[in-house]
């Protein structure tokens, strides 16, 4: 079987963060079962021998794996792991027609292709692999360590559940059949439009220039993806964003019904000032929620850290490596 693409990868570095010399890195490929083919960045610690644990490293929603999600995998692999951070399908530098498209399954499946890569590895233990997701998908990688055995730990950092979101608004604002109802129409009569034209309207990223009167999680997302903090050039929060419709099945498709039924080890990392802290705090209840197995599961709070101070750390760099890295060897033994 080839289902692989072939897809024009950048190879310098283009990435928000410095390179590590203490790592070797290389662009990889591989597919998903619905045949879209993925990039990623792969992270190696230097002279390792044998085989390695390995994480997989996805995140935010939105976002490319030049941004957070290359900075997590390359912190993991100067501790000693094997890791891949990916562009989801649709999106970065991965496949996918058309573009700027999400999907509660697909986006599912991108995380388990990326264990299905992993697996195969020559350097790589296939009983010791783990994921972690960022933001969206952070969400989207409890909904995979729900319906994948293969994973052994999992972290979810500063997570958003975008089934929630979509369906119910920020805050759960809009979580009433009449509000679902009004956006459902505006969607429905977007897809004609669209149709119409032929073309796929974006709904237009991370708002520049920053209105005054912006609520401050708007603010934090701008400080990250609109300044060269965060900004990257292929990043949809940094530009034009997802299209209108692009996530529109995440509204009547809810993901992680079954998460209390996770056996494996689930880490949630979440800021206590950050406005999206009750998705963490919400899921962790779920989880372990007439659980048999809530004993390994966690949820840490960062005091005084916002949304984005757990993509790059924040002026404070409170990223937590050092509790990460142990939840890892702990579980990925």
């Amino acid at each position: 079987m080839n289902y692989m693409e072939d897809l024009k990868l950048t190879q310098e570095w283009d990435k928000t963060f410095p390179k590590s010399d203490k790592v070797d890195h290389k662009k990889v490929t591989f597919h998903n079962r619905y045949g879209i083919t993925l990039a990623a960045d792969m992270y190696m610690p230097k002279n390792a021998d044998g085989k390695l644990p390995a994480v997989a490293v996805c995140g935010p929603f939105g976002a490319v794996k030049e941004q957070c999600s290359g900075l997590y995998a390359q912190t993991l692999a100067e501790r000693g792991f094997l890791t891949i951070a990916f562009d989801p399908s649709f999106t970065g530098e991965s496949g996918g027609q058309p573009r700027y498209m999400a999907s509660p399954d697909i986006n599912t499946e991108d995380f388990q292709s990326a264990v299905d890569f992993l697996s195969v590895q020559d350097n790589v233990d296939p009983d010791r692999i783990g994921i972690c997701g960022i933001c969206g998908w952070g969400g989207l990688s409890i909904n995979t360590a729900a319906i994948d055995t293969r994973i052994k730990a999992t972290v979810a950092v500063t997570m958003y559940d975008m089934a929630r979101v979509n369906a119910n608004g920020y805050f759960d604002s809009e979580d009433s059949e009449e509000k679902r109802y009004e956006k459902k129409q505006a969607l429905n009569a977007q897809r004609i439009s669209d149709y119409a034209s032929g073309e796929y309207a974006l709904g237009g990223g991370v708002v520049d220039p920053l209105p005054d009167d912006a609520p401050f999680f708007v603010k934090d997302y701008h400080s990250y993806y609109k300044t060269e903090r965060g900004y990257h050039p292929r990043s949809l929060n940094s530009n034009g964003g997802w299209n209108t419709v692009g996530c529109m099945s995440f509204m009547n498709q809810p993901i992680n019904t079954y998460s209390n039924e996770i056996r494996s080890a689930v880490l949630l990392i979440h800021g206590d000032k950050a406005h999206s802290c009750y998705f963490s705090k919400d899921a962790y209840a779920a989880m372990t929620k007439d659980s048999k197995y809530a004993d390994n599961k966690e949820l840490l709070i960062i005091p005084d850290a916002v949304h984005t101070d757990l993509y790059d750390g924040g002026e404070n760099k409170v990223i937590p490596f050092d509790k990460i890295e142990s939840f890892y060897k702990e579980n990925l033994k």
